[in-house]
């Protein structure tokens, strides 16, 4: 668990960067950190990994403040995937970067070995590649696994899916996701409110080195007041699901619907109703039109029975005479 209690920080002891800050990530929690340049948010993942230390205030993880862990404690409790993996890889072979972590903390052996061995195995590395002639992607998806293949309880991730194509971010994000399942702690700071809202299920959105709402993803990125402070934009089905949900028409499923399944499915839904109201419509003219038939037929017959005793009172009155 990491807690922010009150916490302000700087980089020049003048200007202050964070002005007490204040949340907690639970273990197990998918936290995405979402606001414009500047906020804040690199400053308050520095802090949570030890990098930075607060000027006031107490960054603590699992109940223990930064500034009384060593930098390998640290490590070994948070790994830190920077945006550009081009400032993390160091080595020379894909094997060596993946034994980098293991050989800074002094834990090199058989178990560090069979680990490597199994991480590169699961990504399809070539053991023997040279990193930096690797694609952006793969770079970025070895500077992750050399941070997991240390098995840390939290990963912070600084805009992964920075620079990378659709089947990149995927393949990226897809580790990420199945990483959390499996109980890894993820803090992510990023800019693509689809990655955001396709992944993470709680946002915290900061602002001048303040925070200004944390909540559940969709609740956060639904609500006008966020959007224009953080100044940042919902997904793109959310945005839509919001304009129309401003129509007195729009059906409630449509107007709450945060993704493309969400919105396919509330569009169904609502032509089902439309089809049904005018199936329904269609059966009650055709009720009115058998009762106006019915009507009409009754009508007939009544006049058909007036003329007919008009007949008979006409052929009494001429045999009187």
């Amino acid at each position: 668990m990491i807690e922010f209690k009150n916490v302000s920080a700087s980089y020049d002891g003048e200007l202050a960067v964070l002005a007490d800050v204040s949340f907690t990530v639970n273990d197990g929690d998918f936290v995405a950190f979402v606001g414009t340049n500047g906020a804040g948010k690199s400053t308050t993942m520095r802090l949570a990994n030890g990098l930075l230390k607060p000027t006031s205030g107490e960054v603590l993880i699992d109940g223990v403040p930064t500034t009384s862990l060593k930098t390998s404690e640290l490590a070994r409790r948070i790994g830190f995937l920077f945006q550009n993996p081009d400032r993390q890889i160091c080595c020379n072979t894909v094997r060596e970067e993946l034994m980098f972590g293991f050989a800074a903390l002094g834990e090199e052996g058989p178990e560090a070995e069979a680990r490597v061995d199994a991480m590169i195995e699961r990504f399809g590395f070539d053991a023997d590649a040279e990193p930096y002639l690797l694609n952006r992607g793969t770079r970025q998806l070895l500077a992750l696994a050399s941070i997991i293949v240390l098995a840390p309880p939290t990963i912070i991730l600084d805009e992964p899916t920075t620079g990378l194509d659709f089947r990149e971010c995927v393949k990226v994000m897809d580790v990420v996701r199945e990483l959390n399942e499996n109980g890894t702690t993820v803090i992510m700071v990023c800019h693509d409110m689809e990655v955001v809202g396709d992944f993470a299920r709680r946002v915290i959105a900061m602002t001048a080195g303040r925070v200004v709402a944390d909540g559940p993803t969709f609740e956060v990125l639904r609500d006008g007041r966020v959007l224009k402070e953080a100044h940042i934009l919902p997904p793109q089905v959310t945005e839509v699901s919001l304009i129309l949900g401003r129509e007195a028409a729009c059906p409630a499923a449509v107007a709450c619907a945060n993704t493309v399944a969400q919105m396919v499915t509330a569009v169904a839904q609502a032509k089902q109703m439309e089809y049904a109201a005018v199936a329904e419509a269609a059966a009650l003219v055709d009720d009115v039109a058998a009762a106006l038939t019915a009507e009409a037929a009754v009508a007939r017959d009544a006049i058909v029975e007036a003329e007919a005793a008009l007949g008979d009172a006409g052929a009494d009155e001429e045999g009187g005479r």
